[in-house]
């Protein structure tokens, strides 16, 4: 065996060691571009050597951001469903995460909404809707949100305030997941974390409520850095969608690899 072939032979061994699996995947990166994998490797394998979540957990973190509506990156999440499952996630919890994972798409109102209230503000239209008393049905949606949730957040204000036909629906549809799952309240927070905070969302607003709720149910600041160093290389999808494309197209024009 070549140095060079001992020299990835030795980086592939230590990303197994560090992330318990190997797929094929990588072959191809590691063989054109080993100092880049080199360095993925490292840099993702940091929050599994040092970190405290239990691989499971790391893996339904992967399961969320793979799966969400702004990255749905099939390869992935096929790959981190199979070692959710090999490290003893049932096919309810990946269910579950998947439906605490749906719900970012609300996101379009909790945004919308404050932009839509200032330029009423701006131009005087429609009134200070968040200043009036709230109707006896909204102070039971608030109510039964806060029961079924556990926070509130004065982003639902204006929501609440100009449509409770759409806040009592997706109260509903959002607290599914807290009334039938069983992942602790702690980790479905880290969920919503990982896929506010993650580089093809990057949802602050969210991400500061999730931090805020999960600090409150018991989790660590330690434990909020490693979800955040787990979805941060979430870039490294650029590489692993778009190389097997490069050496296909190179195949196809007969051109020279390097």
């Amino acid at each position: 065996m070549s140095a060079a072939e001992d020299r990835k032979a030795r980086i592939k061994q230590d990303f197994i060691d560090a992330r318990g699996y190997w797929s094929r995947g990588w072959d191809p990166l590691l063989d054109i571009a080993p100092d880049y994998f080199a360095a993925y490797a490292k840099l993702s394998s940091v929050p599994w050597k040092t970190g405290t979540l239990p691989p499971k957990i790391k893996e339904l973190l992967y399961i969320a951001i793979d799966s969400s509506m702004t990255h749905m990156y099939e390869p992935g999440l096929r790959v981190h469903i199979r070692n959710a499952l090999r490290h003893g996630a049932t096919r309810d919890e990946i269910m579950e995460v998947y439906q605490l994972t749906s719900s970012i798409g609300v996101h379009a109102v909790t945004m919308g909404v404050p932009a839509l209230l200032d330029t009423m503000k701006k131009t005087g239209v429609g009134g200070d809707v968040t200043g009036r008393p709230l109707t006896p049905r909204q102070e039971a949606l608030k109510t039964a949100f806060i029961a079924n949730r556990g926070y509130w957040s004065e982003l639902w204000d204006g929501v609440l305030a100009l449509s409770p036909d759409f806040f009592e629906a997706y109260a509903e549809f959002s607290s599914v997941p807290w009334k039938t799952g069983t992942l602790e309240p702690k980790i479905k927070e880290f969920v919503y974390i990982a896929v506010d905070a993650s580089g093809t969302h990057m949802y602050e607003p969210g991400t500061r409520i999730h931090m805020e709720n999960a600090l409150k149910l018991g989790a660590t600041p330690e434990e909020i850095m490693e979800v955040l160093a787990l979805v941060s290389v979430l870039g490294v999808h650029t590489i692993s969608m778009g190389l097997p494309i490069l050496l296909d197209e190179i195949k196809k024009a007969g051109t020279r690899s390097a």
